[in-house]
């Protein structure tokens, strides 16, 4: 069994994702107001091909704010439109030039990871969007050698013709690429149980993981989303709820925050936020979970407070 209480807890890393409304060093006044002692961000809109040039004063802000505040940028989040798998020789054109916009962007800010989903293929199947996810990465690592900012790849729910909701999709990709090493992964709890991944008790936490272990390896793991699921298992389709209050439950998450084989990697809700107060209680529920043989009666108290209306997440 890999879930050893004492000494993973004591590493964990939790924060969330944060808007940079009004400026990147706004983002870090908003983690330190949540609690987070990690966070994740966009640098540039979500659901658009253009992107405004991040000037050197505004990273400047940032880095400075950063410093001050003790917070750790561990991730910023692609742009949705990427798609590296597409049948359209347009949309991975496109796809391409963002992706690679957002390397160097990352690597402006001090930012270690770059989280892609790693697309669709569009009805062409599989092995198609694994070799054109593939092919395009090793390119991007040609073009830009020394960016020392790494790509994570997401685990997907598996709506459509996504590719990524098998961890032997992630195995085929890396045994594609050239340098497979420069690439980790990112492991969505939402997306691991709607792809039919049953991780809600220990026994089937650690049957998943054993699975990833022999797929790419747990080391290959670098950060999680942490999300409850309002879909059941299996469903395939991707929508995040508020921690303990979805499909998930309580009990996976507390074998994520004490899997020792994660300790320390920096773990980020991307929940709905109704309120100011909703990052606060998601949060304090993974501390409350850590250190627990357990799921808690504090863990369980915050899962039922009320958080304000429903809001869609990230």
């Amino acid at each position: 069994m890999s879930i050893d209480l004492p000494g993973a807890a004591a590493a964990l890393r939790v924060g969330a994702h944060v808007s940079i409304a009004g400026g990147l060093e706004r983002a870090v006044e908003r983690a330190v107001q949540s609690g987070c002692d990690v966070i994740q961000v966009f640098t540039r809109s979500n659901r658009e091909w253009a992107a405004r040039a991040i000037a050197q004063g505004a990273a400047a802000r940032w880095r400075v704010a950063l410093a001050r505040s003790g917070v750790d940028a561990a991730m910023v989040h692609g742009c949705y439109l990427v798609n590296l798998a597409a049948p359209r020789a347009l949309v991975r054109r496109r796809s391409y030039r963002a992706l690679s916009d957002e390397l160097r962007r990352a690597a402006l800010l001090g930012i270690r990871h770059l989280v892609i989903h790693p697309g669709s293929h569009g009805g062409d199947g599989d092995a198609a969007g694994v070799a054109r996810i593939a092919a395009a990465l090793d390119r991007l690592h040609d073009e830009q050698p020394d960016n020392p900012t790494s790509i994570l790849l997401e685990n997907t729910a598996g709506q459509g013709n996504s590719v990524g909701h098998r961890f032997e999709h992630m195995r085929d990709i890396l045994g594609a690429m050239r340098a497979p090493e420069r690439v980790g992964l990112c492991i969505d709890t939402c997306h691991t149980l709607a792809a039919g991944y049953d991780i809600r008790t220990t026994d089937g936490w650690e049957a998943t993981f054993e699975r990833l272990e022999a797929a790419v390896g747990c080391a290959r793991v670098a950060a999680f989303h942490v999300n409850d699921s309002k879909t059941p298992l299996g469903s395939r389709v991707d929508r995040h709820e508020h921690l303990g209050r979805g499909f998930l439950g309580l009990n996976a998450l507390r074998c994520l925050v004490n899997d020792r084989r994660f300790a320390g990697l920096p773990m980020v809700i991307e929940t709905p936020r109704p309120s100011e107060r909703a990052d606060l209680v998601n949060l304090a529920i993974l501390r409350a979970l850590g250190g627990r043989a357990r799921v808690g009666a504090r863990a369980q108290s915050l899962a039922a407070e009320p958080l304000g209306p429903g809001a869609k997440g990230i």
